[in-house]
């Protein structure tokens, strides 16, 4: 008997083929869209800011404090007010190295304008322009602080800020184009978990590496709470 002839399903094989170029085609979208969304976008040139980390350097002694700060947190503006003479005293003496990273986390409280991540921004571009100017800028957001649940700060006003502790053109054109509002966002997702909580939150503070809890480990007393831990 001779053997039935099988003919090729031409259709078939191009139905196939076309699919799997559409599954293939779709798959590099979400693959982009998702690199996009987590990509920390332009990044802060700088030798004193860590591009890993989002950490600001402020000082070069071998001992390290972190601060995670937001600039619409009230208790954080409170732990610049307590603590902060006494960090720029150890960075003054060469003692620590003070690695600020602005954060945000509080955007939802600014109506709409994102005032946490632009802020943060902000102050990427004062380091970018002349890192010697973010200490001043840092303390002179905390001077005009707006309240949570308003809308925050605009564009403007936060280059007038940093015109005003000697920074350039050139970050009053980085602040209006919101240039590291993607590497902020990125850089939030660093910062570490407090201790005992289970969640981020700011002030987050860690010293020689170890992070304090805000319920147990500051106290108000810089003393205790930063000195006696970086000697200890």
């Amino acid at each position: 008997m001779a053997a039935v002839r099988k003919s090729t399903n031409w259709f078939a094989i191009g139905v196939t083929a076309a699919v799997l170029v559409v599954v293939l085609i779709v798959a590099g979208v979400v693959w982009f869209a998702n690199s996009q969304a987590t990509s920390p976008g332009t990044l802060p040139e700088s030798s004193a800011v860590n591009t890993e980390t989002g950490a600001i350097a402020v000082g070069s002694g071998d001992k390290t404090v972190d601060t995670y700060i937001d600039f619409m947190c009230p208790v954080c503006n409170q732990f610049e007010q307590a603590y902060g003479p006494t960090l720029d005293q150890l960075v003054a003496s060469d003692e620590i190295t003070l690695n600020i990273h602005p954060i945000s986390i509080l955007d939802r409280a600014s109506q709409g304008t994102e005032y946490s991540t632009r802020s943060a921004s902000a102050a990427y571009c004062v380091a970018v322009d002349d890192a010697a100017n973010v200490p001043a800028f840092v303390k002179a957001l905390y001077a005009q602080q707006p309240s949570e649940n308003t809308a925050g700060l605009d564009d403007a006003t936060l280059a007038s800020v940093a015109a005003s502790v000697g920074a350039s053109d050139a970050a009053t054109s980085c602040i209006s184009d919101g240039t590291y509002t993607r590497f902020v966002t990125a850089m939030t997702q660093n910062t570490p978990v407090q201790p005992g909580s289970g969640g981020i939150a700011t002030p987050t503070i860690a010293v020689n590496g170890t992070v304090l809890s805000n319920q147990t480990d500051l106290t108000g007393d810089p003393q205790k709470d930063i000195v006696d831990r970086l000697n200890g």
